[in-house]
């Protein structure tokens, strides 16, 4: 699924320069660095301070602001279900909400700095209020999309060795049901309306908890958020970043890229659980003091979309246009670029990254935009195309991705992989960084996606790893061994197929019903968006002489290479 910022310019008295004026203003008395400080440090032409924490130094500095003003501003948050149910924050409540939540963590859920949360909730107001909190307690803030099943949770819940989760009533089941095997896990915490055996209660303690709540004080380099993200083999690793990288790290995406200002409101569609929603409905708009509206929806609905849009933007007398549009996560088909300009009259700028490094690079605002192209290298990076020795290739040629680095890796860089440095050390080739992706650069310095370099699966914007989807299929009596690969598809780009070697006994079966049977036994066994929605009943795999798999040549042949 594509992700699709939508920005609506609001007018507003307050100038971008008067708040400039405003941050240096209470720059003694408030916070050690200023908007001009930040833009310097993306851009490597500042040293990244020592201690740094966005809820601090970023979200209680716009409060501050607000307090400055007569009039009054945007919210922080703009909240709705489409139910009726709706809240807005200002960035004052907002620092107010998350205090008591900071509290929370810190007493009743026995949490200290330092220790790994999990938070698995949809687009729920209390999401960003976790998210805030963990900054201002100096707790691991770990998200997950809700689609986990019971299996994924345990993983993360291990391999994490998180001592708190917070999901809500759906999810509650899954977890109890491997709790007692998470020897880490000491708290469980519901939002609900209703109570749960065992499970602390976030609304009950919440009211109780007192607003009063001093931010700890972190350094940059001190971890502060962990991502579980797919490979070619093996479970989902864990990325881990910093307050600086994070924290930081997005200021030049957000003002350049989102080309976001104070007076904007920001609509991001991702999924709570991916990088992509801490860029677009946490770093990139509110380091930039922007509105970050939010619909609740629970699956991706167009109609819903342009209702909530249209009945949203009139009801606070905002016209009903489009300012800037975005997209990330996969490649945007140019035909789909045409189409939306010739309805909206506006461009899709498109941008290119990873959960360990964020934005690799784009097509900023003003800048000529060739249909297809991921853009020009985003500051602070030297994006190159290299081959396998690591020698830089003249413009057309296909080779890796990669950004190039110096004595010490970019301060926007990921910590490292938890508990793997073979797999962290496995990045680097040479003075680069390895994306992992295929692709070459024109002459302009566009950099054109060719795909993966890897088995790495991206369907709808989801990465899946092929492991993992013939890890479920083995455990069905059925499957004797399978191969998980890419195949086309024009909705999705691509999508899960899985070559399946039966059992001599289930041959003789429907093979139709048998294919819908496998699909929904690995939709229970690990997250459903995994699935293979497209499954070929095969004799013999083709392996090398050593029996490994040769999935290249199962996905050359899905692409029509060979």
């Amino acid at each position: 699924m594509k992700i699709l910022l939508e920005i609506q310019v609001l007018r507003s008295p307050w100038s971008i320069q008067t708040l400039y004026r405003l941050f240096h203003q209470c720059r003694k008395t408030f916070a050690p660095l200023n908007l001009s400080d930040y833009e310097a440090i993306g851009r490597c032409e500042q040293e990244v301070p020592e201690y740094f924490n966005f809820a601090g130094d970023v979200l209680d500095k716009w409060s501050q602001i607000e307090k400055e003003r007569k009039e009054p501003s945007n919210p922080a948050l703009w909240w709705i279900n489409g139910k009726g149910g709706e809240r807005k924050w200002s960035f004052e409540e907002l620092g107010f909400e998350s205090r008591k939540v900071a509290n929370v963590l810190s007493g009743p859920c026995g949490l200290q700095r330092g220790d790994r949360i999990i938070v698995i909730l949809p687009r729920i107001p209390e999401w960003w209020l976790l998210n805030t909190a963990c900054m201002r307690t100096g707790v691991v803030f770990i998200p997950g999309t809700t689609q986990l099943t019971a299996k994924d949770i345990c993983y993360r819940l291990l391999a994490s060795k998180a001592k708190c989760i917070v999901t809500i009533d759906e999810l509650a089941p899954a977890v109890d049901s491997v709790a007692s095997k998470c020897q880490f896990l000491k708290t469980k915490l519901i939002v609900s309306e209703s109570r749960r055996a065992e499970w602390l209660n976030f609304s009950d303690l919440f009211k109780a908890a007192s607003a009063v709540h001093n931010c700890v004080k972190t350094r940059s380099q001190d971890p502060m958020t962990i991502y579980f993200t797919s490979g070619t083999t093996g479970f989902p690793k864990m990325v881990e970043h910093s307050y600086g990288s994070f924290g930081l790290g997005f200021f030049i995406c957000g003002r350049y890229w989102m080309n976001l200002t104070p007076s904007d409101i920001v609509w991001n569609m991702s999924d709570t659980g991916w990088i992509k929603a801490a860029i677009g409905n946490v770093f990139g708009p509110w380091f930039q003091g922007t509105c970050v509206f939010v619909h609740a929806m629970p699956q991706f609905d167009p109609k819903v979309i342009l209702n909530s849009r249209i009945c949203a933007f009139l009801s606070s007398d905002i016209s009903n246009t489009l300012k800037h549009c975005l997209s990330g996560g996969e490649p945007v088909n140019p035909e789909v670029m045409e189409q939306w300009k010739s309805q909206t009259g506006l461009n899709i700028y498109e941008a290119y990254g990873q959960t360990e490094v964020g934005m690799i690079c784009g097509n900023m605002k003003g800048m000529k935009i060739k249909p297809g192209s991921l853009g020009k290298a985003a500051p602070p990076y030297d994006v190159q195309i290299i081959d396998e020795k690591g020698s830089v290739l003249p413009p057309g040629k296909e080779g890796d991705i990669a950004i190039k680095i110096d004595a010490k890796r970019p301060f926007t860089f990921f910590t490292r992989y938890v508990d793997d440095p073979v797999k962290t050390a496995s990045t680097i080739r040479g003075n680069f960084y390895i994306t992992g992706d295929r692709g070459s650069m024109d002459e302009d310095g566009y950099i054109w996606f060719m795909g993966r370099s890897d088995d790495v699966i991206i369907s709808s914007g989801y990465r899946i790893g092929p492991f993992e989807v013939e890890s479920a299929l083995i455990e069905h009596p059925a499957v004797v061994e399978s191969a998980v690969v890419s195949s086309p598809d024009p909705i999705r780009g691509e999508v899960v197929k899985a070559f399946v070697v039966l059992s001599p006994s289930f041959k003789t079966q429907d093979l139709k019903k048998l294919a819908c049977e496998l699909q929904d036994h690995v939709k229970k066994v690990t997250a459903p968006y995994k699935y293979p929605r497209k499954i070929e009943f095969v004799e013999q795999l083709p392996k090398t002489i050593t029996g490994k798999i040769r999935r290249s040549e199962l996905r050359n042949k899905e692409w029509g290479q060979i």
